[in-house]
């Protein structure tokens, strides 16, 4: 449970959903569910039943039958009356041998027989369903109905039915989970005949049938497409969906972060300054010297959290030196460099004039209404943005980032059939041997019966079979081809190559990179990974390629356990005697070849009667194969192996897998590693063996530590984020790493890197200067005081996303703006405010203080009124009545948004005055505009009250008695009106 203020939530053990209590004073107001996600209300309630958890309660306990307490006038329904009590009986029977071995366990005093359960059942009104029941019937009734036909996909067949069903009188129902595969059966029959006759319904069903009596055909969309049905589970049981790709990770005190302008120092948490009286919350930041800064809450967006090259400290900064202002414009010009090269590469990509796939056809429709699975909602998304990257006019450049067995090779094969269906070769690229022939067995399974040939190309196909597929390439035979780095040799020629699928780019050398580059100018270039190297991911993220994210995992899969554990015996015997006890397959991974067979023979020695087999990249192709196919068969219980099975291999019997030395490998291998186990709905087990940790490099422990953390479904992409930390991003185009991104910590150097490009991407040089000019006033003029407690005034900058000018988000954030008037127009980029007036969430309010940052960074990133309106509501919803400072914080937010259409730099909002600095910069437009000429005509109306101050080159407005946040507003407001 947890209490604040006047709200209490409580999570009952008997509960799907915790319960959120409004209090008014003894009163409770109100009752409502809650969601553990986002942690707002889903429903209101007018009664709870709040019950304890009775493992943590000491009472004597008693065995009663369950059926002692159904009301006497219960009816119980019992399917397979004779198939349930035989099952009950086993469960007894292992229960009691159990108990034999283990007198300590006593656990089938708790489970009554299978005779006993039926006896206790019969006991009331029984309702038996099945072909037979276990007791004399008082009403029996018999149904007409038989199961829904087998149509194996074959819609000839499926339509043919549905004439024969209409010509005998029956009525037809098509049942779908989804009105996406319902739109996708009305095309596939369009192009087979429209005049059939059917109704489609929406809602979940088990199976279809045909009832004679009432003359009625069900049939499952699931069913026709043979594909796996699965119960919905319940929204609120479902991990959420997706992760934003700016995720912040999460501050601690001690940690290092980046102030963008002051550079490096120590996160210290947060603190209340007092100002002319008044309480307010900062972030305190240590520099050298003990120097401290408090930043304000509202200039959170200038913070992040140092990521840069591991096993180095980081350079902290004396405060008011100067060294940072300097290094960030060294590191500005650098980057330019690189960012010419992007730009260049990003022209030429746009300029290539690739090919525009058509839209898609009715057997399109019908390979993708034929996955076996539903299709997740990232899957749904990825699909459309693939499509539409495919139909525009220039080449394609995707990256797919999706943890294991989440369902890329799914897209990967929608792709290439589209290709094929406009006549278009796809090679698809993949790193190991393996991997080749898994994926071209996957690939013709799921194209089965439709009009496309698929082929594969490895180092262990016969001479004679290289040659026909290298023949077939050229002439145009072969649609889609699936290979190792043999596909990029200098004997491959396509007829005409549309589409290239690179998956797991990180696994391919330096010169196959190389020869990939050459190759994918004019062509559309999919790449999928589940692990990213740091520069792919870096290169996605700042939107040098598109990005798309598959993050929701199939339905019924189950995060894999992992542990770190030393080399031991014991631990391993559990784990493959548990694995082998229940069906399963285990894989053993050693990297040293000189001995794999040592480890093989030390499982025999331990494991008795186990069947093991060992592969490695030594063996010969053929063996290599045999081996492989061998233990997919079952003939094996253990694989010992390298990593020569790391990429792809898809065995859903093995879910369990040891990584012996697990220190010696990067977090990418171990995560694809782990990715092994786990494929079905079984729970898996990863065991990561490896010296005590205090032993380890530091480097070394956090991979491990990073591995063992994010065992959840879907952790590629955190994974991905923690490597571009350990091992720092590096150089974006490739070649020696960059020292800069160590020195400036990654988020910094992204951001410079996004305003680099920002500024060549504009084809004014003039404005591109001007821009300069102000990042470099704005450095010198921050004011800074190192006096500890004393509160620091700092520029405030507004990050802008990738590609968004300041005027798109200012009109974002007060209403649009007609282009082309001068209301539009936006002259400031970066905003600060400096107040003595109360702005915070009290502790009283939000207790949490990891969840009082967290809310003021979501606050900072708020760019319009409705999303301040929605924040504003979740507040109260969570947490009760806003009190007066949390609204002040929220106005202040409305007074950023007016500041910046007034061309305002800085407001001062302190003893009952506004002072308004207006663009720092003398030359800017801004002066020379329509808006400026309106604020002063307005000022000068109230001279009393109004008035303007030059110092130098700083213009500013004075407003007098400004006391509340409200008026501030209010005035700001009219002035805006007036222009």
């Amino acid at each position: 449970y947890a209490i604040r203020g006047s709200i209490a939530d409580v999570f009952s053990y008997s509960g799907d959903l915790p319960y959120r209590i409004d209090f008014f004073g003894d009163e409770i107001e109100s009752l409502r569910t809650f969601s553990t996600d986002d942690q707002l209300s889903v429903d209101s309630c007018t009664r709870i039943t709040v019950i304890p958890n009775i493992q943590d309660i000491s009472i004597e306990e008693t065995n009663d039958s369950f059926t002692d307490f159904l009301p006497p006038s219960s009816v119980i329904w019992i399917e397979d009356a004779r198939y349930i009590r035989d099952k009950i009986n086993d469960i007894y029977g292992q229960l009691a041998k159990k108990e034999e071995a283990e007198p300590a366990a006593g656990k089938s005093a708790t489970v009554m027989t299978g005779s006993r359960f039926i006896e206790e059942c019969l006991k009331f009104r029984t309702v038996e369903i099945g072909k037979s029941g276990i007791s004399e019937p008082g009403l029996r009734f018999e149904f007409r109905t038989e199961p829904q036909p087998v149509f194996n996909k074959n819609f000839s067949l499926l339509s043919s039915k549905l004439v024969s069903n209409n010509d005998e009188g029956y009525r037809t129902l098509i049942i779908s989970e989804s009105q996406s595969q319902t739109d996708r059966l009305k095309d596939i029959f369009a192009e087979i005949n429209p005049e059939l006759r059917f109704e489609s319904m929406l809602f979940n069903l088990h199976g279809g049938f045909t009832d004679h009596d009432i003359r009625i055909a069900v049939y499952t969309d699931h069913q026709i497409f043979d594909r796996y049905h699965k119960f919905r589970i319940k929204g609120f049981f479902t991990r959420k969906e997706s992760i934003s790709v700016r995720e912040l990770t999460g501050l601690n005190p001690g940690d290092y972060v980046v102030h963008i302008d002051h550079g490096i120092g120590k996160f210290g948490g947060l603190e209340k300054i007092e100002i002319n009286g008044r309480i307010q919350e900062a972030i305190k930041l240590v520099y050298r010297d003990n120097d401290i800064l408090y930043v304000g809450i509202h200039s959170l967006h200038r913070i992040s959290k140092y990521k840069g090259r591991e096993g180095s400290e980081p350079r902290i900064y004396k405060l008011g030196s100067g060294a940072w202002q300097k290094l960030k414009q060294r590191t500005k010009s650098k980057v330019k460099d690189i960012a010419k090269d992007l730009i260049r590469l990003y022209a030429k990509r746009m300029a290539s004039g690739g090919y525009s796939f058509s839209p898609d056809s009715y057997l399109q429709r019908e390979l993708e209404a034929s996955f076996i699975y539903e299709d997740t909602p990232d899957q749904l998304v990825a699909t459309s943005a693939i499509k539409e990257d495919m139909e525009a006019p220039y080449p394609m450049d995707r990256l797919i980032c999706g943890d294991v067995g989440f369902g890329k090779t799914e897209l990967a094969i929608r792709a290439a059939f589209k290709s094929a269906v406009d006549s278009k070769q796809t090679a698809v690229l993949v790193p190991t041997t393996i991997l080749a022939f898994q994926h071209y067995q996957t690939f013709t399974g799921r194209l089965r019966g439709f009009p496309c040939t698929v082929e594969y190309l490895s180092r262990h196909r016969k001479a004679a079979d290289q040659k026909k597929i290298i023949s077939g390439l050229a002439s145009g035979k072969i649609d889609i081809i699936i290979g190792t780095h043999k596909l990029v040799g200098k004997n491959i020629r396509f007829r005409d190559l549309g589409l290239l699928i690179i998956d797991e780019e990180q696994r391919f050398g330096v010169s196959v990179k190389e020869k990939l580059k050459t190759l994918r100018t004019n062509v559309d270039t999919l790449t999928l990974t589940a692990t990213p190297i740091p520069r792919t991911l870096q290169f996605s993220l700042m939107g040098a390629r598109d990005l798309s994210i598959i993050n929701t995992p199939p339905p019924n899969r189950i995060p894999i356990v992992t542990e770190i554990h030393g080399f031991n015996e014991e631990i391993i015997k559990e784990g493959i005697e548990y694995e082998i006890n229940r069906g399963g397959q285990v894989f053993v991974i050693h990297n040293r070849v000189e001995n794999i067979n040592e480890i093989r023979d030390k499982i025999k020695r331990i494991c008795p009667g186990v069947q093991v087999a060992v592969v490695h990249g030594r063996m010969d192709g053929h063996e290599i194969e045999n081996v492989m196919f061998d233990f997919i068969r079952g003939d094996y219980n253990v694989l010992v192996a390298t990593t020569i099975i790391e990429s792809g291999l898809d065995i859903p019997n093995a879910n369990t897998i040891f990584i012996n030395e697990a220190h010696h490998f990067g977090l990418s291998e171990l995560h694809q590693l782990r990715g092994r186990v786990g494929r079905s709905n079984r729970k898996a087990f990863c065991y990561l063996l490896a010296p005590p940790l205090t032993v380890l490099p530091h480097d070394a422990r956090r991979r491990l530590k990073t591995i063992e953390e994010f065992s959840g479904l879907g952790s590629g992409f955190n994974i991905a984020m923690q490597d571009l930390d350990i091992r720092g991003s590096g150089n974006l185009l490739g070649g020696e790493q960059s020292g800069f991104i160590a020195d400036v910590g990654f988020e910094t150097y992204q951001n410079i890197l996004n305003e680099a490009l920002a500024e060549l991407r504009n084809n004014e040089s003039a404005e591109m200067e001007n821009g300069e000019t102000v990042e470099k006033e704005n450095g010198e003029t921050a004011e800074t005081d190192n006096s500890p407690g004393a509160e620091v005034k700092t520029a405030g900058r507004t990050r802008l996303k990738s590609g968004d000018t300041a005027r798109q988000q200012a009109e974002a954030a007060q209403g649009a703006v007609p282009a082309g008037t001068e209301r539009a127009r936006t002259y400031v980029t970066d905003f600060q405010i400096d107040t003595d007036l109360e702005i915070m969430f009290p502790d009283e309010y939000i207790s949490n203080i990891s969840e009082r940052i967290r809310l003021y960074k979501e606050l900072n990133e708020i760019s319009d009124e409705a999303a301040l309106g929605t924040f504003a509501k979740n507040l109260e919803d969570r947490f009760g009545t806003l009190p007066e400072p949390a609204s002040a914080l929220l106005d202040i937010v409305r007074i950023k948004w007016l500041a910046i259409r007034l061309g305002i730099e800085k407001i001062m909002l302190k003893n009952d005055l506004l002072i308004a600095n207006f663009v720092t910069n003398p030359d800017s437009p801004f002066y020379r505009s329509p808006l400026f000429a309106s604020i002063m005509t307005y000022v000068n109306r109230f001279p009393g009250k109004m008035s303007v101050r030059q110092k130098e080159t700083k213009l500013s407005l004075t407003i007098r008695e400004i006391r509340t946040v409200q008026s501030a507003i209010h005035t700001l407001t009219r002035i805006l009106d007036s222009a």
